[in-house]
């Protein structure tokens, strides 16, 4: 697993401008490299404004959205087309303007969708989508995602994995229902450590001063148990994207001047 690397941004602005920026970069590499991408998806504030302002550039068409494979780390147990789903915000943030290929767009099951309102038979369902994608050089059931992009919760969560619960001592299952959130909604589906573990580079993006005690601790030897996001960690990179307040309790050997 790599160490991570800290990015400093001014304001939440900058750094999803930024974020976008590098993103379409890391997805031009790899269609270069390999003929197609894939890209694991988050939901919130700032992972939402990130895809807002992909869609915006003007770089955005160096992509070729028909051979992205496109995944979400976690997903709000609601109706299709909830308005608080992570897939609802995905789509009009940006895919419902770039032309994505449908088959590869692999979204989780919702609420009343094919396992009606079965989280578990979602997720079961969900791993078997990961599994299917997965290649022999992956060495595993989970593909070798190019990014894996990740939110940061107050407490230290990061996709639908909250400190203490279940989810976090998963080691066997790719994908989990998640029960009993300390966050509405209380049930969702998610991916597990190990699932996030597989991706070649994990981004994990917050803002705002309520998220540096966490931010912090993950940086500097919190356990994955007490702290997820800290277990969250690429493959070949590591990289905490902030915002300056999210960053103000960072010790200075993981914060360069603010890009």
């Amino acid at each position: 697993m790599s160490r991570p690397e800290v990015v400093v941004h001014r304001d939440g602005d900058l750094l999803a401008a930024a974020t976008a920026a590098r993103l379409v970069t890391r997805l031009v590499d790899a269609q270069a490299a390999r003929g197609s991408a894939s890209l694991v998806l988050t939901g919130g504030r700032t992972g939402t404004a990130v895809l807002e302002q992909l869609r915006a550039a003007p770089a955005r068409d160096a992509v070729d959205w028909s051979r992205v494979d496109l995944y979400w780390g976690d997903e709000r147990f609601l109706p299709a087309g909830h308005e608080d789903r992570n897939e609802t915000q995905a789509r009009a943030a940006l895919l419902d303007h770039v032309p994505v290929d449908p088959d590869r767009v692999h979204a989780m099951e919702p609420s009343d969708g094919r396992f009606g309102d079965d989280p578990d038979a979602a997720a079961d369902a969900y791993a078997d989508v990961l599994a299917a994608a997965s290649r022999p050089e992956d060495h595993g059931s989970v593909p070798s995602f190019d990014v894996c992009l990740l939110g940061v919760g107050e407490e230290g969560h990061t996709a639908s994995i909250f400190p203490g619960s279940p989810a976090v001592y998963e080691r066997d299952r790719s994908v989990v229902a998640v029960r009993n959130c300390p966050k509405p909604p209380p049930t969702r589906v998610s991916l597990t450590l190990p699932a996030l573990r597989q991706a070649t580079e994990v981004w994990l993006m917050t803002t705002g001063g309520a998220k540096a005690a966490a931010v912090a601790m993950a940086l500097t030897g919190a356990g994955e148990v007490q702290l997820p996001a800290a277990g969250a960690l690429g493959k070949r990179r590591t990289l905490w994207l902030l915002d300056s307040t999210a960053a103000a309790k960072v010790p200075e050997l993981f914060t360069p001047p603010l890009a």
